[in-house]
């Protein structure tokens, strides 16, 4: 029977909490002013982010929100994301996961279409 995984969305910049579980950045360029020690991270799975050109194009427009999700969602059949995507289902299988992105709107992010893949 399938459960529904526990898996959250913030930002990096924000503290560290004890209920983050596993930590992973899934941003494909490193924060900005973000130190590694003050990351707190547990991975960072650049493969699977999305594409430069479709980063581009969504530029956090909350407007292009529903599209920029439908189309993250076939970049995310290209096996090397596919195999990223797997990898976080392996993580969020036993534990809770936490998704950290650098964006200003977590809620609008790529990191909130991953989680919501890897919850359902």
């Amino acid at each position: 029977m399938a459960h529904k995984r526990t898996v959250h969305v913030r930002r990096i910049y924000d503290a560290p909490t004890p209920t983050d579980g596993t930590r992973v950045l899934v941003d494909r360029i490193w924060p900005r002013g973000m130190t590694k020690e003050n990351a707190h991270l547990d991975e960072w799975c650049k493969q699977v982010a999305p594409s430069t050109q479709l980063r581009k194009w969504y530029l956090s427009n909350p407007d292009r929100f529903a599209e920029f999700s439908d189309r993250y969602q076939a970049e995310l059949q290209d096996p090397e994301r596919a195999d990223a995507l797997a990898h976080l289902r392996d993580l969020a299988e036993d534990r809770t996961l936490t998704l950290l992105t650098a964006t200003t709107h977590p809620e609008t992010s790529k990191a909130e279409v991953l989680a919501e893949l890897l919850r359902s």
